[in-house]
């Protein structure tokens, strides 16, 4: 049961606390970016050297290690795109009767820097593993683009809750592009994707005969799919998904009730990208 039951337990933790741990950085005052980014950048590049190492380790521990290591290469982007320092060339709330391929246009425009940034880092993944019999880490990051960029589509189309509540200041803007619904065509398909996704993947961790790596790996995989199909769900359901992680809100200070203009926001960035530049150098 061990062989299962702890790698659920920890995905349940990391996806719960990491999670929190990124809504609470962010919702930190501004000065304090350039260094959160910074810890994160370091971890990043860590995290990558953790998963190419791990790559051909096909014990437990290699999958822990995977697993772990592609979550915090994926938190990097989750701080950057949160922090408003990885978003898209357009940081302006959407224009007022934007509709159809305009308004998509518009809402790509947005986070087209964010999306670019996890397409090159994917690459990056990919070619880090390569060649490698464990392929839990960049199994685990490509779960978490796919089931990321389903959410994203979904709160486009339309979904009951928005997750508002989530945006730091600096992407506040962001809710413009979002749309109200109580379900969208696009909900349905993703789900039962998602959810036969979760099942194949199920079936490798308890395949009989599996070695111990496989089901460690796979419990990683599916239990993770399983915690992305949750989210889902909670875009939809009339469920308070933010008292999950009430206590990382707690650090939101009120300023975050009104969004930045375009000069807060550079300074933002120059605030942050100062010393990435410097460490460069």
């Amino acid at each position: 049961m061990s062989d299962y039951g702890l790698p659920i337990l920890y995905c349940l933790f990391v996806w719960w606390f990491s999670t929190g741990l990124v809504i609470y950085v962010n919702g930190l005052p501004s000065h304090t970016f350039r260094w959160s980014l910074l810890a994160a950048t370091a971890l990043m590049g860590l995290s990558f050297y953790g998963l190419a190492r791990s790559s051909a380790d096909t014990t437990i521990g290699g999958a822990y290690l995977a697993f772990s290591c592609a979550l915090m290469i994926w938190a990097w982007h989750e701080m950057s795109f949160l922090m408003g320092v990885v978003t898209g060339p357009r940081r302006t709330p959407c224009p007022e009767g934007a509709a159809g391929f305009q308004r998509f246009r518009f809402s790509f425009e947005a986070v087209l820097y964010h999306e670019l940034a996890i397409l090159v880092t994917a690459l990056c993944v990919v070619a880090a593993t390569a060649g490698g019999p464990n392929q839990i880490g960049a199994a685990t990051f490509m779960i978490l683009w796919v089931m990321r960029l389903s959410a994203k589509l979904n709160i486009f189309f339309g979904v009951l809750n928005l997750t508002e509540n989530f945006l730091p200041a600096p992407i506040q803007y962001l809710k413009s592009y979002f749309k109200k619904s109580p379900m969208n065509l696009l909900f349905p398909v993703s789900v039962t994707a998602s959810t036969v996704a979760a099942v194949l993947l199920a079936q490798h961790a308890i395949a009989p005969g599996a070695p111990d790596f496989q089901r460690a790996g796979y419990a990683f995989l599916a239990s993770l799919m399983i915690l992305a199909i949750v989210e889902h769900w909670f875009l939809v359901l009339p469920l308070p998904a933010e008292k999950l992680w009430s206590w990382s809100l707690k650090a939101r200070r009120t300023e975050r009730k009104s969004a930045p203009g375009p000069a807060q926001d550079a300074r933002i960035q120059a605030l942050v990208l100062e010393p990435l530049a410097g460490a460069g150098e």
